[in-house]
């Protein structure tokens, strides 16, 4: 039986989750975003209201399909909701991963054996997540970004578009990794990191 979901949010990243719930032979019913209008559409999903209306569509379940990790973190606390896990089902998966509620997994995302990946996270257009990477929650791995195998990554952290870490590191919570940055020793302090090899440089 296919679900029904509700979306939070309806900029870009909406488009990319409907897309997977639709590919999945789910539906998306329905869009809640504090900045658009009752009625507007989104890839041919109506706006149903604001945020707060969650309350009103509890018999669907749900997904935050907004960018900014710490924004998807305060919001998941103060929903008390059933989550919904979008997979496009282009994405390929290992039996032996492990991934968990509210998360996206976008087309041609690669997610191999051994990997675990945390709640509200985003895996991104073509990124790969190697044998026994551990992903924390509410954090985002930028498209076309490869996380080499053993890799883990803190909460709330972002990989960019096409940067890559090597393998058996780990990167704190809370970091942002530059696009095309190259990642070959431990992160353990916050901030941002970019360039050959990745340094801090915020």
């Amino acid at each position: 039986m296919s679900e029904s979901v509700i979306v939070i949010g309806g900029g870009g990243h909406a488009k990319v989750v409907i897309d997977c719930i639709r590919k999945a032979g789910d539906r998306a019913v329905g869009i809640l975003d504090d900045a658009l209008e009752m009625g507007t559409m989104v890839s041919d999903v109506p706006v149903l209201g604001k945020i707060d209306a969650f309350k009103s569509y509890r018999e669907h379940k749900f997904i935050i399909a907004i960018g900014n990790n710490a924004f998807r973190r305060e919001l998941s606390k103060k929903m008390d909701v059933r989550w919904y896990t979008a997979i496009h089902p282009s994405a390929i998966l290992s039996a032996y991963a492990s991934i968990d509620e509210g998360t996206v997994v976008a087309p041609r995302a690669v997610v191999n054996a051994g990997a675990s990946i945390g709640r509200h996270c985003i895996i991104n257009t073509g990124a790969i997540i190697e044998h026994d990477c551990a992903i924390g929650s509410f954090s985002h791995i930028s498209p076309a970004a490869a996380l080499a195998g053993g890799v883990t990554v803190g909460e709330e952290t972002q990989i960019g578009i096409g940067a890559s870490v090597k393998n058996r590191l780990a990167i704190c919570q809370r970091c942002t990794v530059g696009a095309g940055a190259v990642v070959v020793k431990s992160i353990d302090e916050e901030g941002v990191y970019a360039g050959v090899p990745a340094r801090r440089i915020k």
